[in-house]
């Protein structure tokens, strides 16, 4: 399996729980988290997306450390059976 499978059932399985899941991107701040999960009633998490058994870089670590820091959700996600826990993790009814 690869990352893009992994990353398109996330997508799906957010949609199918009444939320979105954009691809975020930020030029000059690299290594930040693939997707923001936002869910319904302000609930909010980032996510780093890997393939099976893939690990995040430093960098990616350093980033979600900074963002965990400030009091956000971030969780890495490299099987597609993890999505649903994630999913109430960061505060939706799956």
């Amino acid at each position: 399996m690869r990352e893009k499978q992994v990353e398109q059932a996330l997508v799906k399985a957010v949609k199918r729980v009444g939320g979105i899941c954009p691809k975020f991107t930020s030029p000059g701040f690299a290594g930040v988290p693939d997707r923001l999960v936002l869910m319904p009633n302000g609930k909010l998490g980032f996510v780093e997306v890997k393939a099976p058994g893939k690990k995040p870089r430093s960098l990616q670590l350093f980033r979600m450390k900074q963002l965990t820091d400030l009091g956000f959700q971030c969780f890495v996600l490299d099987e597609i059976d993890q999505i649903p826990e994630l999913l109430e993790r960061i505060g939706g009814d799956v």
